[in-house]
């Protein structure tokens, strides 16, 4: 008989991660806006955000590891809330004490600069920033991990528990930039000043994640069988359970604890040495420190999975599953890269390219990153519900077929601005509608792709990598963050009007638009074409 509803501890999931990502989303719809206002011009800060969420998404595999071995899921999450809170409120800070550096002419309407010294304000933010690096690093997977923790491993109603919990992701994203960005504003985004109450405001959402988490996980963390999730290994009956049930799949001692399965210290010197070739490979020729950021972000992805596939103590079962996280993670980074153009390019063409009156009122550049959370809270119960419809009737596809689609739409997304910027001249703007209508359809995509992700790699991992696994399908974000932070560099604007990208020149908005849009879609039809061999490693697993 099927199980009807969902366990409590999903939503007392939903409202922690809610409440951490009110306090993530409403200072990334600031943050661009602040660097440029403040510290740089928007190519040097689309670059610099770019940086910080790739290393916001490569964190995790420290807080995953740390998880696996040694804390466990709740205590990591519990010190990650502390850590950002302490970021949060540091940026604060730094707006406490910036000065202002640019004003408008009131007779000319054109900007005027005059130089102040705002060391001590860019120094709090790189700090309050190296916080929230860390910090999430310890929240993000292990956050994740608990909610496929709450079922039978074969229960099929867990992408729509991770739909669900989707749903209070954006539910914080979408308040956000509304009560962040108004707090914020005070008519003036040239203002760096008035950016203090929005970070404030974040600060106080991430001290509520963490006491609504602490209250009630002891009486809702549990199985279906009431054992406690999230406890450290040596306390945890649950994980005990789970590698007996490995054991029993693979069909085979599972190796962990034997002499068979010791590894060779050489895996892990080995590990150590091609992750420092690799990054001195990336870094050759260098311009700033954000390239040794990204170089550094692209040695780690590439390394540390073959360290852990690697691994004596994985059954072949366990191989290749794990396999299908890594061919998938790549897919994944042309998604991201071309999604998480939200935060960087998008926001920079909303407020000076795009017409954003409706009559005499015009609409703040920072509600567009609402556009998204909005259509994620309206439809995440029309996706679960479809989900749990389909696999009842043997029907519901793949989990890579379900991520496959994902890209196509946000290749759709891409097509359509395309069209929609095609043929402005100078000083035209485009209407606020083409970029609603983007939003729309990769909201879409993104509930196909991000939400099964998250589930997949939990069906997928071996129960003793299960964190730190989630912290690898987050470095693909981390990749792909880096990624998207240089692609944002290619939208032409009045100081460089003309880009070129791997021969592909880019001289307005349509050909830059059209670079994600052919992007997303190759990968789409790539991705299309591997699924029976993806259905086929995931070894009976949906």
């Amino acid at each position: 008989m099927a199980k009807q509803g969902h366990p409590k501890g999903l939503y007392l999931l939903f409202v922690t991660e809610m409440a951490e990502r009110f306090s993530y989303y409403g200072m990334r719809a600031l943050f661009v806006l602040y660097l440029v206002a403040a510290f740089f011009n928007s190519a040097d800060a689309s670059q610099i955000y770019g940086s910080y969420t790739g290393l916001v998404y490569l964190t995790p595999l420290l807080g995953g590891y740390i998880a696996d071995r040694y804390w466990g899921n709740r205590r990591s999450i519990i010190v990650g809330s502390i850590v950002m809170a302490i970021g949060q409120f540091l940026m604060f800070a730094s707006a406490c004490f910036v000065q202002q550096s640019i004003f408008e002419d009131p007779a000319t309407g054109g900007v005027i600069s005059q130089s102040v010294n705002n060391n001590l304000s860019l120094t709090l933010m790189f700090v309050g920033l190296g916080a929230l690096i860390i910090g999430n690093g310890f929240f993000k997977p292990n956050i994740s991990t608990m909610v496929g923790d709450l079922y039978d491993p074969q229960d099929h109603r867990k992408d729509s528990a991770f739909t669900i919990f989707y749903m209070g992701i954006n539910t914080g994203a979408l308040i956000a930039p509304l009560v962040c960005g108004s707090v914020a504003s005070d008519g003036n985004w040239m203002n760096p000043g008035a950016f203090k109450w929005g970070f404030f405001c974040a600060g106080v959402a991430m001290i509520i994640s963490m006491v609504v988490f602490v209250l009630g996980k002891k009486k809702f963390l549990n199985t279906p069988e009431g054992l406690a999730i999230g406890l450290p290994p040596s306390q945890s009956k649950l994980m005990q359970l789970k590698d007996q049930q490995a054991e029993k799949e693979a069909g085979e001692t599972h190796a962990v604890n034997t002499e068979k399965a010791k590894n060779s210290p050489l895996r892990l010197w080995g590990c150590l040495v091609g992750t420092i070739v690799l990054f001195l490979a990336f870094s050759y020729d260098v311009e700033n420190f954000n390239d040794y950021i990204s170089a550094a972000i692209y040695a780690i992805s590439i390394a540390l999975p073959v360290f852990i596939i690697t691994d004596k103590g994985l059954s072949n079962v366990e191989k290749q599953r794990i396999g299908v996280i890594y061919i998938i993670a790549v897919f994944v980074i042309f998604f991201w890269s071309a999604f998480e153009q939200a935060g960087s390019s998008l926001t920079i063409f909303a407020d000076q390219q795009c017409d954003r009156t409706i009559g005499n009122w015009e609409m703040p550049t920072t509600w567009f990153q609402s556009i998204n959370p909005i259509v994620v809270v309206a439809f995440a119960p029309i996706m679960a519900t479809l989900w749990e419809t389909l696999a009842k009737h043997k029907m519901e596809p793949a989990s890579p077929v379900k991520q496959a689609i994902g890209l196509l739409l946000l290749a759709i997304g891409y097509a359509i601005i395309a069209f929609g910027t095609n043929g402005l001249g100078d000083g035209q703007k485009a209407s606020m509608w083409w970029l609603f209508a983007l939003y729309f359809i990769h909201t879409i995509g993104e509930l196909s792709l991000s939400p099964i992700g998250l589930s997949m790699v939990n069906k997928l991992s071996p129960v003793h990598l299960a964190s730190l696994l989630m912290g690898v399908w987050f470095m693909s974000n981390a990749a792909s963050n880096i990624l998207a932070g240089k692609l944002a560099t290619l939208l032409p604007t009045a100081e460089q009007p003309v880009h070129s990208f791997l021969g592909y020149q880019i001289t307005s908005l349509t050909d830059f638009f059209t670079l994600f849009a052919v992007m997303a879609g190759v990968a789409a039809v790539l991705l299309f074409c591997l699924c029976p061999l993806l259905k086929k490693m995931m070894q009976g697993v949906e």
